[in-house]
């Protein structure tokens, strides 16, 4: 593709242009070739597998305002890392014309595909308008939005490397796609009504009803009716029910096996939203923006406030999980319902997502009523992601669908390095250059569906990047999933395997996306890591530099009666508590509780096993402390979800509490933090009906209070905040808010998740620091 371009002049230069970055599927090329030629400039522009190169020549005041317009005004989903400009000799034969170059891929791939991105304004203009040949076509896209990462299979990002390469162009959109004038130039998912994917409706599975706009309309009519509709999306299944119906959003529940973690609601407009959340301008960007996340939003509970969605989406819970419609499907969805719906991954839940129709039939048939889906194949899944407004800015909670695979650099060049995460939460991360890329969002893996989709992902990063790992890189626990894939991969292909304390790489993850190179404190709260000295972290200070940590501090441990099964009763927890500081005396405190947490025979079996030392891991974690915080206080005894009565104690706290516990730190190395008089505290109010409120703030006031005592033991400036528990919003404000009056610099996550999700970028950071 050319256009013609200024005469030669006397007095004309060439410049040779690199640019790294995401370059790629965000309509790079077409910016160039109209940027090139609005400044009257020669040459021409080229895709390899790394980068996009360019020769420009002109005058020098063009030339200028060319590279003005590159550093500048790039499309707003590229990201440019580098811009490397040099001079070369012009060309006397390149005087008329600027052209788009075949794409090369004969370097190795680099982190340069962008994310899959929601739909432009334009293109949803498109199918709401009769008179456009896409109205209403649910597949709509343009160099500006639509399917990414989840269509790609190699690069350079051409259509003949995706999914839809299986679907010929016809002669409208061949010339769209060949018109550097047009939005769709270079395109490479475009399609319409006449060349690309189409919609069924299946009434159950294999029952087939309808095709294109009328399947459309028979999935809405099925959510209309109180049913379950699967609806096969951008990176895989959804299911989807009215939000406003009690019985459908309870029996989506029941069938999904998901009794009180919040589902996440699709709204349709932002007024929509604000009808029913409290929606800063700041959240409302994010809503708005090409990721289009869910986002974590209070509801209104003020008597203007729409309460449609009923108590089920989100039980006990003052946030809502809401995100916008981001593909066109989504959009002619809910505009034909004119209501909220819920819109969850299409899995039983702690199972992965389905990607593929026949493997959703089986998979899910037991849970849908009625089936939306369509004929263009899902490379890999990509969940939604989650997200919610701090104030140092949009903090990632699940790295998905919009974020990944964005790269993360790491500032240090290197080998390639593989690193397979941890259980929980799991994402795996790729080291190439100086960047890392992490997969999307996997999950628990405490099935083999999920070990299976690990071990995809693993191989879809290294197939994806054509490289071998110098090093791989797991978390120290033996029994991780992931640990026993990395030690058979390690094998398998004769690497070197770096195992990585879990807090430690929690920690060096935060230090990743910030930069910084220590020493730092790093405060890792969580629920349960693996410790050097085999006892069960969780409560963690650590100092951090380079590939080191030292242990400052760390909570007084307790025992665990029947180790993991404490996470899902927080009642262990207490009862691990109250042993270590009451012994046998805590039977009778337990039994003296009304109504009683344990049946005949129960308690004397648990506290058998503690006095016996048998399955009681000892463990310093924050989050089993809240469990036992929480149980003290009437929350749930059983919980469905890690981190529910956390939250439950979180959501009870009276914000204008501002008293505190005694929580004393020891003098020694490691320093202890002593819980003794906090729990004795907490039974004393229990005793006298103070408020599970004031409890509550109290508690939380206290754990703020030993950050700053930790962080002046540490002697560092810079304080790191990581770990599952800082998912906490009321936790993190309060620790956030006392160091930052104690003069400390205090840094948080926010492109990865402070949880287990960013425990695959701490790897590759400590790896890296560790090659050094």
């Amino acid at each position: 593709m050319t256009h013609p371009a200024s005469a030669h002049r006397s007095t004309a230069s060439r410049l040779a242009i690199t640019v790294r970055g995401v370059v790629q599927g965000v309509g790079f090329r077409p910016f160039v070739y109209n940027a090139a030629s609005a400044c009257r400039l020669s040459g021409w522009v080229q895709n390899t597998a790394e980068l996009v190169h360019i020769e420009v020549q002109g005058s020098q005041p063009d030339l200028d305002a060319f590279c003005e317009k590159l550093r500048r005004h790039p499309p707003r989903q590229a990201h440019i890392d580098a811009l490397e400009i040099s001079q070369i000799p012009c060309q006397d034969n390149d005087t008329s014309s600027f052209e788009i170059r075949s794409s090369t891929g004969h370097a190795a791939p680099r982190p340069t595909i962008p994310a899959d991105l929601a739909t432009c304004d334009e293109c949803l203009q498109e199918i709401r308008t009769p008179a456009q040949r896409r109205f209403r076509y649910p597949f709509t896209n343009c160099t500006n939005c639509g399917p990414r990462w989840s269509i790609i299979e190699r690069i350079p990002y051409d259509r003949p490397r995706t999914s839809m390469r299986r679907f010929q162009m016809c002669p409208a959109c061949t010339t769209e796609y060949q018109d550097p004038a047009d939005r769709r130039f270079h395109a490479q998912p475009i399609a319409c009504p006449d060349c690309g994917p189409t919609l069924e409706f299946f009434d159950g599975p294999r029952h087939h009803r309808s095709r294109a706009d009328e399947a459309l309309h028979a999935a809405a009519a099925a959510v209309r009716d109180g049913r379950i509709l699967a609806l096969k999306g951008l990176g895989g299944f959804q299911l989807i029910v009215d939000a406003t119906n009690p019985d459908a959003v309870s029996r989506l529940r029941q069938r999904k096996r998901r009794p009180d973690k919040p589902l996440a609601l699709m709204i349709s407009t932002l007024d929509e939203v604000r009808r029913r959340c409290q929606l800063a301008e700041a959240e409302a960007d994010a809503l708005c923006s090409h990721q289009a996340p869910i986002l974590l939003l209070r509801r209104r509970t003020d008597r203007h406030g729409s309460g449609d969605v009923v108590d089920q989406v989100a039980p006990g819970n003052p946030y809502l999980g809401v995100m916008l419609p981001y593909t066109p499907l989504h959009h002619l969805l809910i505009d034909e319902l004119r209501r909220p719906i819920v819109c969850t991954s299409g899995n039983l839940s702690e199972e992965p997502m389905a990607i593929a129709t026949d493997d959703a039939f089986a998979r899910l048939g037991a849970i849908a009523d009625a089936w939306l889906i369509h004929d263009r194949p899902i490379v890999r899944p990509v969940d939604d992601s989650v997200a919610r407004l701090t104030p140092a800015g949009l903090q990632v909670q699940r790295r998905a669908r919009g974020f990944a695979p964005l790269p993360i650099e790491l500032g240090h060049d290197g080998p390639a390095i593989l690193a397979v995460g941890g259980h929980l939460k799991n994402t795996v991360g790729l080291a190439v250059g100086t960047q890392a890329v992490l997969s999307s969002h996997v999950g628990d893996l405490d099935n083999v569906l999920s070990v299976d989709v690990h071990r995809q992902a693993v191989d879809d990063l290294l197939a994806f990047f054509q490289v071998a790992p110098n090093v791989i890189v797991c978390d120290l626990h033996p029994d991780y999933a992931s640990t026993q894939c990395a030690e058979r991969w390690a094998g398998q292909w004769q690497v070197p395997l770096l195992r990585v304390q879990h807090h430690h790489a929690h920690v060096a993850a935060c230090m990743a996306e910030h930069r910084l190179q220590g020493p730092v404190l790093g405060l890792a709260w969580d629920g349960t890591g693996h410790g050097t000295d085999g006892t069960v972290w969780g409560g963690e200070v650590l100092q951090c530099s380079g590939g080191e940590f030292r242990r400052i501090a760390h909570l007084r441990t307790f025992a665990l009666p029947g180790g993991d099964r404490a996470v899902r009763q927080p009642r262990r927890s207490a009862l691990g508590v109250l042993y270590e500081i009451l012994g046998d005396d805590a039977k009778s405190a337990i039994e003296s509780l009304s109504p009683p947490w344990y049946g005949p025979g129960q308690l004397d079996a648990l506290v058998q096993l503690l006095k016996r030392r048998v399955q009681c891991p000892r463990t310093s974690s924050m989050g089993r402390l809240f469990d036992a915080i929480a149980a003290l206080c009437d929350m749930p005894l059983e919980i469905s979800f890690e981190g529910q009565s956390a939250m439950a104690l979180e959501f009870a706290a009276d914000p204008d509490e501002d008293r505190c516990y005694p929580l004393p730190l020891s003098g020694q190395m490691p320093a202890i933090a002593d819980w003794e008089p906090l729990v004795r505290a907490v039974l004393a109010d229990r005793r006298q009906d103070v408020p599970v409120a004031q409890i509550s703030a109290r508690f939380h006031n206290s754990l703020a209070q030993f950050a700053v005592a930790a962080a002046r033991l540490g002697g560092c400036h810079q304080v790191v905040l990581t770990g599952g528990c800082f998912q906490n919003a009321l936790l993190a404000q309060r620790v956030q808010g006392r160091l930052a009056e104690a003069d400390f610099e205090v840094f948080t996550h926010l492109q990865v998740p402070p949880g287990d999700g960013g425990i695959a970028l701490g790897q590759l950071a400590l790896a890296r620091a560790m090659e050094r």
